[in-house]
């Protein structure tokens, strides 16, 4: 046996341990305390004696001293029960989130199933999975658990919610309290009639009963606004603001009455209640501003992350706010919760500390603590129609005193029906705050097992009934969300999404989900932005000389205004960890301070164009909804995905391969270029996502994969673009675009528009078909896009637009923009017939990127997607293609269309600009 197995017998070697241990599990459910012990350091209690059954105390003071004074070692057999312990409660909350129900729910059922009602009743499987050796370390490790749960359940609240809708948030959360208060005391008089003994103090019963309906749980709570996206609405914040007041006055009446059953007299229960009041205002007052004082000089609030020391601080202040409640005869757990309040929110300064606590907390500690209550419950004690009885009443009586209570309230503030029934839908949440509180009846003698059962099961119903009675009084399509107003330098004004009458587009949104996204997105918004006005009035005259020596009429045209807009979409990925719901809560403020969204403000600010910025924090299966509902509300004119940009390697010569056949960490080349080194999950996952982008974006929309500068050594960057035209509404779009982008000088461009001859595999006549509208498609592989197919006026309309546009930039005489006929300088048509158009466009790519790299020039090449009335059928020559030995996914073509999958099967050395019209783009 190793040193750390060791210390851990050694905790327990003192006052005969074993012995305790063995007299402990035969009344592991009856608990009881010791007369003495009530009271605490008050009624001359000694925390420094161990005691099995409450060994948290003597844990701290060991806890407090050197580093090889501290003794704190695990037997074998805790380590067993413990990974059997997170085993089942992960396999259960995968199945359970599938149904969208809290975490809790799991953690719930699986203590349940583990614990006498189920696997109890194999023989022997309680003594050989949850020996009498491992109970107390159990109990000790989720009382620890616990403690940091409830400082994150602190750090959670936000006292400045409440000022939010002040009065409509103090009348549901009074009503809220008031009303189930009263009527929990009531059906407590049953009960306890019914089921308690009559040496369990009456009164006590009562208030217990009173607190254990009327408590609302914020955790989860927080938990099913975030999932549900209501946290902007209205209902969100009115719930939000109510169940702070809610819990914080939950967890004060649970303080006082756990002060009343361990005291030993009414005085020792004054004293009590005096040292929680005075300890609780010393905590929030003084404490606050010494935690505050000491993040500022550590420079943990400046960084908005705490340093090593601080953390030091900050856990030393949990486990001894949670010791002195302890002593004092209330519980540990209010101690932890008291600290959490105190911790400063600036700067996403709480939200650091939750990420460095969660998992452990979540993953490990409290689903300990909810094994050792299922241990506790025996649902096989609830066999007669008298118990079940009662808790049909227990559940009516819990749910309905919250749910008219709030929901009345809410009506007479002035919210619909279907958001006052919301609201008193959330109210009446139970999930974990309603375990603790049994747990403590339960340890406090003041429940047996069968009201301790009876009060689980009313907790799983009430809980579980939560998201789908939300879903049904508050339907997303009902549900108004408040938007951020615009702030200082931004435009109060959204203006029309249409663009210029030549396509010229200055309103773009871009998706910015990760940090590796800014290098693609500072890229492509650097090519947007052309010459400032001001600065192109002086060179005009060289612009108009170098057009007319082109060829091209420049009289009589308006130079429209070169202004970029940019709105930013900030996502973050919304898991079941606290530490992203605190950011789904703080997203307002959390915008100005995200390191991604302010290094692209600081990028638009040198580039001249304007950045607005919204953050969001939703599901990664939402974030196409969401993208989707931002391009609609900015009124953007595009949507550009970046796809992150991965490491370059390094080929056996040293120099860099930019090739999308590169070895590189970028999910893009993963997804399109299978090894066995790479992790092909997430670049599935990513493709699909961006599949679902295309299929539900309401504007023009362009994914832009960047496979890196060139920097020559003059320190200039400069692009050549390259198109092959096809026709369709997509092409269309990308030799629009294409122009804009070349308004910069330093960009050059080549265009080719490519005629298919070999009939044998062309597309065949459709002329009996009629063009259905566009629709997204769910196949088992992923989602795709399909299309209606062309008929003779489809085909023919869209031939008509494909030769005016082609017209109108290759005809000399044509009259242009001052702007435009600059950029259309600096581009070369090229017209070719070939049979084999893909194989084509890949050699011309290869020898663009060639002659671009030895002119120090980066090669970004423009395709439409053309999943939406293509003009060519090309699939059947992308599979001659593929079937040469390049392989690729079967979801590039999907993802990219026919023409960017042959680029990336051939390998090519360049970037790439896909690009799709906007729905409403006629052929």
């Amino acid at each position: 046996m190793g040193e750390f197995s060791r210390q851990v017998l050694d905790l327990f070697s003192r006052d005969n341990v074993t012995e305790q241990v063995r007299a402990f599990l035969p009344s592991f459910s009856n608990l009881s305390i010791d007369k003495k012990l009530k009271g605490g350091v008050i009624s001359g209690a000694n925390p420094t004696v161990y005691n099995s059954l409450d060994p948290f105390q003597l844990w701290v003071i060991q806890l407090g001293e050197a580093p090889s004074n501290f003794r704190l070692e695990f037997p074998d057999e805790f380590c067993r029960v413990a990974v059997i312990i997170m085993t089942t409660t992960q396999l259960l909350s995968m199945l359970l989130s599938r149904i969208r129900q809290p975490r809790v729910i799991a953690e719930v059922i699986a203590g349940v199933i583990l614990g006498p009602t189920a696997m109890g009743h194999i023989p022997k499987f309680t003594q050989t999975i949850f020996p009498t050796s491992s109970i107390p370390m159990l109990t000790l490790t989720s009382t620890i658990g616990l403690i940091l749960f409830l400082f994150l359940v602190g750090l959670e609240i936000d006292t400045r919610l409440m000022k939010r809708n002040l009065m409509s948030s103090a009348s549901v959360s009074l009503a809220g309290l008031i009303v189930p208060l009263g009527l929990g005391a009531a059906l407590g008089v049953g009960i306890y009639r019914e089921f308690v003994s009559p040496t369990v103090n009456f009164g006590y019963f009562l208030l217990f009963v009173a607190v254990a309906v009327g408590i609302t749980a914020f955790p989860v709570l927080c938990r099913i606004l975030t999932e549900l996206k209501l946290l902007d609405t209205e209902v969100g914040l009115v719930t939000l603001s109510a169940g702070v007041g809610n819990d914080v006055v939950g967890w004060i009446l649970l303080a006082l009455t756990v002060a009343l059953v361990n005291a030993s007299s009414g005085l020792t229960a004054l004293w009590v209640l005096l040292a929680s009041a005075g300890y609780t205002i010393f905590l929030l007052y003084p404490g606050r501003w010494a935690i505050r004082w000491l993040a500022v000089r550590t420079g943990s609030l400046e960084q908005g992350s705490p340093t090593l020391s601080m953390m030091a601080i900050i856990l030393f202040t949990v486990f001894i706010s949670a010791f002195y409640t302890d002593i004092i005869g209330v519980h540990p757990i209010f101690g932890g919760f008291l600290a959490g309040l105190i911790i400063p929110h600036d700067n996403g300064f709480a939200i650091s500390i939750v990420e460095k606590l969660e998992d452990l907390v979540s993953i490990t500690f409290l689903p300990l603590y909810f094994v050792l209550s299922g241990l506790k419950t025996n649902l096989s004690l609830l066999n007669t129609g008298v118990i079940w009885g009662y808790i049909v009443v227990i559940c009516l009586v819990a749910f309905s005193s919250k749910f008219i209570a709030c929901a009345t309230a809410a009506r007479f503030n002035g919210y619909t029906w279907r958001e006052s029934g919301a609201i008193g839908a959330l109210m009446s949440c139970k999930g974990l705050v309603e375990l603790i509180v049994l747990n403590i009846g339960l340890q406090a003698n003041i429940l047996t097992t069968t009201t301790f059962s009876m009060f689980v099961v009313h907790a799983l119903i009430l809980t579980f009934m939560t998201t789908p009675l939300v879903l049904l009084f508050y339907p997303a399509k009902y549900r108004v969300h408040h938007k951020s107003e615009k702030k200082d330098g931004e435009e109060a004004a959204v203006p029309s999404q249409s663009s210029s009458p030549d396509g010229h587009k200055t309103r773009f949104a871009i998706v910015l989900d990760k940090m590796e996204a800014l290098p693609p997105a500072m890229t492509l918004s650097q090519l947007l932005q052309s010459p400032h006005v001001a600065s192109r009035s002086s060179v005009f005259s060289s612009i108009n000389e170098k057009a007319i020596e082109a060829g091209f009429d420049i009289t009589d045209v308006h130079h429209p205004s070169s202004a970029i807009t940019i709105e930013a979409l900030r996502l973050m990925e919304l898991t079941s960890r606290t530490s992203a719901v605190l950011r789904s809560q703080e997203a307002e403020s959390l915008i100005y301070n995200d390191p991604v969204v302010s290094v692209y403000r600081t990028f638009g600010q040198l580039n001249n164009f304007q950045v607005s910025a919204n953050l969001s924090v939703v599901n990664f299966d939402e974030f196409p909804e969401t993208i989707a509902n931002h391009v609609t509300e900015t009124k953007s004119q595009m949507v550009i995905i970046p796809w992150p940009r991965g490491a370059v390697s390094v080929s056996d010569d040293g120099s860099h391969d930019h090739g999308l056949h590169a070895t590189t960490r970028n999910p893009f080349d993963g997804a399109f270029h299978r090894t066995t080194a790479q992790d092909q999950t997430n670049s599935f996952v990513y493709s699909e996502y961006i599949r679902k982008v295309f299929a539900s974006s309401p504007s023009d929309t362009a994914l832009f994969v960047d496979r890196g500068v060139v920097n020559p050594p003059t320190g200039a960057t400069r692009q050549h673009l390259f198109l092959a035209f096809f026709g369709g509404p997509d092409d269309r779009l990308a030799l629009s675009f294409l122009v804009q982008l070349c308004e910069r000088p330093s960009v050059t461009a080549t265009v080719v528009r490519l005629i298919k001859t070999d009939p044998s595999i062309s597309t065949p006549p459709q002329a009996a078909l009629s063009p259905t509208p566009h629709q997204a498609s769910c196949t088992l592989a992923a989602a795709d896009t399909v299309y209606g197919q062309h008929n003779t006026q489809t085909r023919l309309a869209s031939d008509t637009a494909d030769n005016i546009l082609w017209d109108q930039y290759t005809r000399a005489s044509a009259p242009r923009p001052a702007n435009v006929a600059s950029a259309l300088s600096r581009m070369t048509f090229l017209t070719e017939s070939t049979s084999t158009p893909l194989r084509r466009v890949t050699e011309m790519v290869k020898a663009e990127a060639a002659a671009s790299q030895a002119d120090s020039k980066t090669l970004i090449v423009l395709a439409g997607r053309s999943r939406r009335m293509a003009v060519e059928s090309l699939g059947a020559e992308l599979r001659t293609l593929t079937s040469d030995g390049s392989s690729i996914s079967s979801s590039v073509p999907k993802t990219l269309g026919d023409v960017g999958a042959a680029l990336v099967a051939a390998g090519v050395n360049a970037s790439l600009l896909i690009l799709q019209a906007a729905p409403s783009a006629n052929a």
